[in-house]
């Protein structure tokens, strides 16, 4: 979580800090073999070297990028968890709670899927 800290430490707003840092701070504990990082101002989490998800904040929502494949993917029960989605990435409301099970589900689908990639983003 070292490597968050400046990040979280700019979030103005508590309840969005606070999200934001207990999302990060579980996938940390659940996930303890991928490499958290900063990469274009957003929190991120690699495993060898590519991308698995990452996040970024808005004004209404947390946004959850597990990339066009994950989206694809988890289309359905991103919907009936409530989040809406565009190509790219899931909003969850500030006022929402956080669906782990999905984004732990999310996650282990793109280890699995970009076991064998080579490049950080697929092709």
């Amino acid at each position: 979580m070292e490597v968050f800290a400046e990040y979280l430490a700019h979030i103005d707003n508590q309840q969005h800090r606070d999200r934001t840092e207990e999302v990060l701070a579980w996938i940390t504990k659940k996930f303890p073999n991928l490499m958290p990082k900063i990469a274009w101002n957003q929190p991120m989490f690699t495993d060898h070297g590519t991308f698995i998800i990452g996040f970024s904040i808005a004004k209404h929502h947390l946004a959850v990028a597990p990339e066009k494949a994950g989206i694809d993917h988890f289309s359905d029960e991103i919907m009936q968890a409530g989040y809406d989605h565009t190509k790219q990435l899931v909003r969850i409301q500030w006022d929402s709670s956080v669906d782990f099970s999905l984004l732990e589900k999310m996650i282990e689908f793109n280890i699995l899927d970009k076991r064998d990639c080579s490049t950080f983003w697929r092709k």
